[in-house]
């Protein structure tokens, strides 16, 4: 079967389709919206990401630029695709995983058991039980030696060797050694690491700059990181400060200048002084993208601005971020992209 991937850190999420049919013809047809850049025909469809997006029609995948031009060909069938990262796109075959350029072509054989997308230069593969990195050539730059990893940012990578995290630097050097519980990616010079039960920020020294003191911390976006005090969900700033106290059903990451958080069952988006730019009334939301975000009113997804006014009525029965200038949406059981008005 052919599979479209989705992929997260050392995780895999999977739609499945069928087999192989002739050829790919991609409609340029005219249509009732005028938001349309490409219209809703494709079965699945991915975000725009380095000009091109991941597309299924039919049992074909291809990969379209922003006008809706096939722009990658695979040249052989795979059973699973990726978006492109770094100029790479990961692709399965039976149980093995390696990568596809943007000619097409076979880049690194699938030869891994699991991999992660490209970030700084550098890939996760799995051998047998172990993680490694390897370079866009395919040559293995730090022999797979451990049990988890969190892939590279800010030029450090979280790993695991025995019960206990540290990092790494790009030549496999222990740059903070494995004294943590757990530990998360770097991302504005500050990672999340647990010390026995409890969640802090550490620098990039290895020292703890918020003290282990919630029940979770996730990466900072914005400027700002998430943590978790039971089921209340509140923000820390770069300086280590508890900026907005935990009290969220729910709370994203900040985007835009805005957080998603959920109160009382209902979403709305809130200022990074804690006050409610917009009060919580969505039965669903995403967060902003490109100054707009997708929201669910009466079952139909639409678009609102910053201020909270729909730019794009609802009417979709599915809606995505805004990535390079364009949203993917489902209509009607298909998708397609389309523009800001």
């Amino acid at each position: 079967m052919l599979r479209f991937l989705l992929l997260a850190t050392l995780g895999f999420a999977t739609v499945s389709v069928c087999s192989h049919p002739p050829n790919l013809t991609i409609e340029q047809r005219a249509i009732a919206s005028d938001l349309f850049a490409i219209d809703h025909q494709f079965d699945s469809a991915t975000d725009f990401a380095e000009g091109t997006a991941l597309v299924q029609l039919g049992r074909e995948f291809r990969y379209i630029d922003r006008l809706g031009r096939v722009m990658v060909t695979p040249k052989q069938e795979f059973e699973a695709y990726s978006p492109f990262s770094e100029g790479l796109a990961v692709v399965k075959l039976g149980d093995q995983y390696g990568f596809l350029n943007r000619q097409g072509e076979v880049a690194i054989p699938p030869k891994f058991e699991r991999v992660t997308r490209f970030r700084e230069g550098f890939a996760v593969v799995q051998m047998g039980r172990l993680y490694g990195f390897i370079k866009p050539t395919g040559e293995v730059a730090i022999a797979p030696q451990y049990q988890l990893t969190s892939g590279f940012s800010n030029g450090l990578a979280a790993v695991k060797r025995g019960e206990k995290y540290g990092y790494i630097d790009a030549s496999g050097r222990t740059a903070i050694s494995l004294r943590f519980d757990d530990a998360w990616q770097f991302s504005h010079g500050l990672a999340a690491a647990k010390i026995g039960q409890k969640w802090g920020y550490i620098n990039q020294t290895g020292q703890f700059v918020v003290q282990p003191q919630f029940d979770g911390a996730f990466n900072f976006s914005d400027s700002m990181g998430r943590v978790r005090l039971g089921n209340q969900w509140g923000f820390v700033d770069t300086s280590g400060k508890i900026a907005i106290a935990p009290q969220y059903q729910f709370a994203s990451d900040f985007s835009n200048g805005l957080a998603l958080v959920e109160q009382n069952d209902r979403w709305g988006y809130i200022q990074k002084s804690g006050k409610f730019a917009i009060a919580p009334q969505y039965q669903f939301a995403g967060s902003f993208s490109d100054g707009l975000a997708p929201v669910k009113i009466k079952e139909k997804w639409g678009y609102i601005d910053t201020t909270g006014k729909i730019a794009i009525a609802p009417q979709f029965d599915e809606a995505g971020d805004f990535k390079e200038g364009l949203a993917r949406v489902q209509l009607n059981e298909k998708w397609g992209y389309i523009r800001k008005p």
